[in-house]
């Protein structure tokens, strides 16, 4: 099943179950789509351009809430995964808490710019990760 944004029950779920005074570090599994596909036809680019554009512009949104993108990368091949799936872009970025990443999705900039991140991908996961040991 292909997913790009989060359905209000499943953010509300992971904002109940997040401890409020930790870090948290979401996992970005990207696939692009071959050409972007603004709602308003706007733009002719790639998905990767138009991801490309919504980090460019987002970065202020992320520095703002204090969060940082830690690591990204270009995904090359799943060990464990059913075998249709596959992701083109991998990225992990540190927020200093689940209310730093609520407060940046809700920001009127950052709701300026996430059209170029809905543009550009096909599918796409966001997983919400506590650092530190399993309990």
């Amino acid at each position: 099943m292909e997913t790009v944004n989060p359905t209000p029950e499943q953010l509300q779920k992971v904002l109940a179950n997040t401890p409020k005074d930790q870090p948290v570090v979401m996992l970005n599994l990207l696939r692009f789509r071959e050409r972007a596909d603004y709602e308003d036809d706007s733009a002719d680019r790639s998905g990767r351009e138009a991801y490309s554009l919504y980090m460019q512009e987002a970065a202020d949104c992320v520095r703002a809430v204090g969060a940082e993108v830690i690591w990204s990368g270009r995904g090359v091949g799943a060990l464990i995964a059913p075998p249709d799936e596959s992701w083109d872009q991998v990225l992990l970025v540190r927020y200093p808490s689940i209310d730093a990443f609520l407060t940046m999705i809700e920001s009127p900039e950052y709701k300026g710019v996430v059209k170029h991140r809905t543009a550009a991908l096909k599918d796409s996961r966001l997983v919400a990760n506590l650092e530190g040991q399993a309990s």
